[in-house]
């Protein structure tokens, strides 16, 4: 069992020590829920009513936060809690689960196939013709990547995830559960007849940078023609559709149940707020956020937060929001 005493959980913080506690630290827990054998945080003001009746026998807290913790009780000031309690859960991680050999016997490997040093294979996981999977990589169970791609070091395929042919993956990337990697655009044009669809092929593929981590359940398609492109350390919650020929820059985050339209083009940095959608062939520049639940249909100068539906800027929108509850009070 992972457990700390206070001295040596602050030492891994860094912060400044308030009072004192004789407590095993064993894990970490939000408020309500904790223990005595847990820490617990309280990143803002509207949290410090809790630690009165919490049964934690320590808190994480944000500089600027003025409260005592009371008897046989200790608080670890820093000045982020939020980031401060990441490095606790990275101390108290449990082990991932365990390969009892490194390929799998029932893994299909085909024979051209170059796989890197220490990498690991799960139960029925197939890997095609001329795969490479750079060192250290780990596919769990039941992971499936088709021919000619390429996957860097380290990068962590989780179990039912599908990376589909000629795709290129960096390195120290993580696909969680069931994500899906170079399916087919959707594009689809009326037939001649009237009577009909009629499919456009979608011939490109995907280029997913380094440290990028996608959740579960989301889809990355391919390109119509040349590849949909994620940059490096792009983050992406589960259930986010990203539709071909999409442009994503550097650390961008994607919030669940969003969706970008194809050809979006994304620069660095730019945040989407959950079941947000973009239209397709818009421009979002650097620096943008947008709001939750928001449709963006036109294209967003580096910098703005818009909000709504159709997504403007956010300060003329929370103007509209308040005119029309004046008005509906009347």
């Amino acid at each position: 069992m992972i457990a700390f005493n206070i001295l040596e959980l602050n030492a891994l913080l860094q912060g400044e020590l308030i009072g004192n506690t004789s407590q095993e630290i064993r894990g970490p827990e939000e408020l309500k829920k904790a223990e005595i054998h847990h820490v617990s945080f309280i990143g803002s003001k509207k949290y410090v009513s809790l630690w009165k009746d919490s049964k934690a026998s320590a808190a994480i807290i944000n500089e600027g936060i003025d409260l005592e913790p009371g008897e046989n009780r200790a608080f670890i000031k820093v000045k982020n809690a939020d980031l401060a309690m990441a490095k606790v859960l990275e101390a108290f991680q449990p082990a991932t689960p365990v390969f009892d050999i490194d390929v799998h016997p029932t893994a299909v490997i085909h024979e051209s196939a170059k796989i890197g040093l220490d990498c690991k294979v799960g139960a029925n996981s197939y890997v095609g013709q001329n795969v490479v999977l750079g060192d250290g990589v780990i596919l769990y169970p039941n992971v499936t990547i088709l021919d000619e791609t390429t996957i860097g070091k380290n990068t962590v395929v989780w179990p039912g995830t599908v990376i589909r042919e000629r795709c290129t993956i960096g390195d120290y990337c993580i696909f969680h559960n069931n994500v899906s990697i170079g399916a087919d655009g959707f594009g689809y044009r009326p037939s001649p007849d009237g009577r009909g669809l009629v499919k456009i092929p979608q011939i490109g593929t995907v280029v997913i940078g380094n440290d990028v981590e996608i959740g579960a359940n989301s889809c990355v398609d391919r390109g119509k023609f040349s590849a949909t492109i994620i940059g490096d350390n792009c983050k992406i919650d589960n259930q986010v559709q990203i539709a071909h020929n999409c442009i994503m820059g550097r650390s961008c985050i994607m919030a669940g149940h969003s969706g970008l339209a194809g050809s979006v083009t994304l620069g660095d940095g730019v945040i989407i707020g959950g079941s947000a959608s973009i239209k397709d062939h818009t421009t979002l520049h650097s620096g943008v956020t947008v709001g939750a639940g928001s449709g963006v249909v036109g294209d967003v100068e580096a910098g703005k937060t818009v909000l709504g539906y159709p997504a403007q800027d956010s300060r003329e929108m929370l103007k509209q929001w308040v005119m029309m509850r004046k008005l509906a009070k009347k």
